[in-house]
């Protein structure tokens, strides 16, 4: 069913744009439920928007990649998934730091620390640890895997050498939109955004 819609949407480039504006809902939804649950989607949906738009923004403006259907999906589905998978990770485990360490959160407190400054230093750390997978791929790709955008250019009839520089966009674009979800999804936990809550409000 999916395809059948992708097929649809593809030679229209406004109906491609219509189609990532789903992408960008549906990966609220599942990064949200990774976090809380759904309810918190709009909160999920802002971190990966954040994340993601300026970066797809910038690739298609600068006709890195063709203004396409196909080169629209294909872009937004690589950079978006990225966004909320990273959103989710580190949503759950600045969400999970925080309760398990609701002690040293009122220590914070108690020393002079505002909500804010004691929830990231506490739940910081581990929120970056949501970055380690795509920092591995970046440093390994070619040595160990060999990304997709490398290889729908190679099977598109693309030299080693086009598909060596999309991979390299790709990547670059795919890290900066993580990295941005990440550190908003953090400041969205600490703000009490997707419904934390340690022993100081009441658990």
């Amino acid at each position: 069913m999916v395809a059948l819609v992708i097929a649809a949407v593809l030679p229209s480039d406004a109906l491609s744009f219509v189609f990532v504006g789903g992408m960008l809902v549906a990966a609220a939804v599942t990064s949200a439920q990774r976090i809380v649950g759904w309810r918190s989607a709009p909160w999920a949906g802002l971190a990966v928007a954040t994340g993601a738009v300026p970066v797809l923004t910038l690739i298609l403006a600068s006709g890195a990649v063709p203004f396409s259907g196909p080169a629209i999906v294909a872009t937004s589905g690589i950079v978006i998934g990225g966004a909320m998978t990273a959103c989710g990770q580190a949503g759950r485990r600045a969400r999970d730091e925080l309760r398990a360490r609701a002690g040293e959160f009122e220590a914070a407190l108690a020393l002079g620390f505002d909500r804010r400054a004691a929830g990231l230093e506490i739940a910081r750390p581990s929120a970056a640890q949501a970055l380690f997978p795509p920092l591995d791929q970046t440093r390994t790709v070619g040595l160990v895997t060999l990304p997709g955008a490398f290889i729908g250019v190679l099977l598109g009839g693309g030299s080693a050498a086009e598909a060596a520089s999309a991979q390299i966009l790709v990547l670059f674009g795919l890290l900066a939109a993580e990295i941005v979800a990440v550190a908003v999804t953090l400041e969205l936990v600490v703000r009490n955004r997707f419904a934390v809550r340690t022993a100081n409000a009441g658990t």
